[in-house]
């Protein structure tokens, strides 16, 4: 199971949704990864930047979008223990 926060430098919305998810996963025992999707692409891989870079930050559940423009609390953590429970 991995979350991923994409997000970009200087963005105030994905500030927030990283705080959440720092909230979240440590009442959960779990961890997130931070991917700055502006850095990605300069490093090469601009596809990230190009599927998710208008509508940041967005979370990725197990690399698939799970939200975008802000955490959706209720329904992560009902998955993550769905997939807990596997």
């Amino acid at each position: 199971m991995s979350i991923t926060l994409l997000s970009r430098d200087g963005c105030a919305a994905c500030r927030t949704a990283a705080a959440d998810l720092r909230r979240i996963c440590t009442e959960l025992g779990t961890d997130f990864e931070t991917v700055d999707v502006d850095a990605a692409a300069a490093a090469g891989d601009r596809e990230l930047r190009a599927e998710f870079g208008d509508r940041l930050p967005v979370v990725l559940l197990d690399g698939e979008e799970h939200s975008y423009w802000e955490v959706d609390e209720p329904r992560l953590r009902a998955d993550l223990a769905a997939r807990a429970a596997r």
